[in-house]
């Protein structure tokens, strides 16, 4: 059996991000738990549907996984900045982050509008098909 995840370029990046969060995770003090917490969510969020979606057969589910991986991603992203701010990590450990889910965002944004723009062409081809009533 092929997994098929696991050879795409944005899964990787989004494990790579998920040990990055981990580390960033351990900056956070005890205080502060739930930020740490959603971090690991959020970029474990990331990679599972990414997984999830390389998996699916269905155009429509394949899309649906990597919206919900794009939004984890930027969730991820909206929490490196609080932790940044907040004074938790340095501005170099926030900026190799942000690299990292620029790159991990571009990509989603680009599966998920070519399974988007494929449900629109089948969209279109039934309706040329079947008159409205």
């Amino acid at each position: 059996m092929v997994i098929y995840h696991k050879n795409l370029d944005v899964y990787q990046r989004a494990m790579e991000f998920v040990e990055l969060a981990a580390l960033i995770a351990k900056q956070i003090p005890r205080g502060q738990g739930q930020l740490a917490d959603q971090l690991r969510r959020a970029s474990g969020s990331v990679a599972y549907n990414i997984g999830e979606g390389a998996g699916e057969f269905a155009t429509r589910e394949k899309a649906r996984f990597y919206r919900i991986a794009l939004r984890s991603a930027t969730e991820s992203a909206t929490i490196v900045d609080i932790v940044q701010r907040f004074g938790f990590i340095t501005a170099e450990v926030h900026d190799n982050a942000e690299s990292l889910l620029e790159r991990i965002i571009g990509m989603l944004t680009k599966l998920v509008n070519r399974h988007s723009s494929s449900l629109t062409e089948i969209g279109r081809g039934r309706r040329e098909r079947e008159p409205l009533r």
